[in-house]
């Protein structure tokens, strides 16, 4: 028996009232079980004296986890050091009110479950590289067919020309690694879900980011309210400033993701600067916030599994971490983006696990993009020796060599993690 009536689609402003189905989930004592054994290896690893400590607050914080339906796909894999081989890892940041308090609406009121932020983190096989690939909530996409949540054992029919965001009402978590799995041609093995007060709980177990702002920001819908400069945001401050739409950019989504990646590049280089990889009471708290703070899939509730993930990107080149913004276009009334055929360059990269090349001009083209540095030094021209020419010769017929990083489009936003980034302020007046 299937269920076939889609998610009303529209403005993300006005979202649609959606159906609060039940994840399909394990019981609470086999991911305590999980978070139990992984929690003993993580203290005698580290050769901390507070085993007992760690096994019942680790234990004591776990969520229940959701199954995907891929997690065949990880047998062998294992859960300690640096995780071998590639990850691809999906997070979703819902916008339910529910166990949120008065602070983000009345709960009873907005009931909405929606993505309103979906993104995929690639690891390379050899951790050489990484790519963090943002999907617009307004980006129109086809969903393939899901279980229903509410009803086990049944299907919820295919949809076709639906928002994104939309998704994770109609079929929950598993639904959305479905489709971004359908739209990416790649295999998506872990995945997690976090409302507003866990973004908040897990940037202060991060110890709080610095930001770069060029222009102020001023957002009544918010409240994020910033003067030009740099800011360590942690708790509430971090939420509310990725939260932030109307305070910058053209006051978009697109512009709000450009500003994530201000953020997301700035941890990147704080982890790396400050020895959080190799710091086991970092990683530690770290993954105490994400299992506290998160609903995980099967694959991510043993702590040492999470702590390997980051691993992977101890030594990775900061250059080298990509955040790209999945490259749209508005339909002819702006009521939603479409993937353009750059789109295909993003998804060919992933499959191939290229790195990627940013197009030097394609910031600098966007009215939703990111600001430069202002108190960056301008680089330095490069002067061209002249070359004599060497005479032509017929040389013998070669297969070309595989490519070794994909050349982005210039309609492909985005940033590294080496290079800092500033939030483009938006003041009231041109809101």
């Amino acid at each position: 028996m299937s269920r076939s009536t889609p998610p009303t689609t529209q403005s993300a402003d006005t979202p649609p009232t959606a159906r609060h189905g039940r994840l399909r989930s394990n019981g609470v004592w086999s991911t305590v079980g999980k978070i139990v054994a992984g929690a003993v290896a993580v203290v005698f690893a580290s050769g901390t004296a507070v085993a007992a400590y760690a096994v019942f607050d680790l234990a004591a914080t776990a969520k229940p986890s959701v199954t995907l339906g891929n997690e065949d796909v990880l047998a062998g894999v294992p859960d300690v050091g640096a995780i071998e081989g590639g990850v691809n890892l999906l997070v979703v940041g819902s916008d339910s009110r529910q166990g949120q308090g008065m602070a983000f609406g009345d709960p009873n009121e907005e009931t909405s479950v929606l993505n309103d932020v979906t993104m995929l983190m690639h690891v390379a096989e050899d951790h050489s590289h990484a790519s963090v690939v943002s999907f617009p909530r307004d980006m129109v996409v086809d969903v393939p067919a899901c279980d229903d949540p509410a009803n086990p054992g049944s299907q919820l029919d295919e949809l076709y020309g639906v928002k994104i965001n939309s998704v994770l009402s109609w079929g929950g978590m598993p639904c959305v690694v479905k489709t971004v799995e359908q739209l990416t041609g790649v295999t998506i093995p872990f995945a997690g879900t976090v409302q507003f007060l866990g973004v908040a709980g897990l940037s202060e177990a991060i110890g709080g980011v610095d930001v770069c702002v060029a222009e102020p920001i001023e957002d009544e819908y918010t409240g994020t309210f910033l003067d030009a400069g740099t800011h360590t945001l942690s708790g509430m401050a971090a939420l509310q400033f990725l939260r932030t739409r109307h305070g910058v950019g053209d006051g978009s989504d697109l512009g709000r993701i450009s500003n994530q990646q201000v953020f997301l590049s700035s941890l990147a280089r704080k982890m790396q600067s400050e020895g959080t990889y190799s710091d086991p009471v970092k990683l530690y708290g770290i993954a105490k916030a994400a299992l506290a703070n998160m609903q995980l899939s099967d694959s991510l509730t043993d702590p040492m599994r999470l702590v390997s993930i980051a691993k992977a990107l101890k030594d990775t080149d900061l250059s080298k971490i990509a955040f790209i913004q999945y490259p749209t276009a508005y339909e002819a009334d702006y009521s939603a983006v479409v993937p353009t055929e750059s789109a295909e360059v993003i998804n060919l990269a992933l499959q191939q696990d290229l790195p990627v090349a940013f197009d030097a001009a394609a910031n600098q083209d966007a009215s939703f993009a990111s600001a430069g540095d202002p108190t960056a030094a301008p680089a330095e021209p490069v002067e061209e020796t002249p070359t004599e020419e060497a005479p032509a010769t017929e040389a013998p017929a070669t297969e070309a060599p595989a490519p070794t990083e994909q050349a982005l489009p210039s309609d492909v936003t985005g940033q590294t993690a080496a290079e800092t980034r500033c939030s483009a302020g938006r003041s009231l007046d041109d809101q």
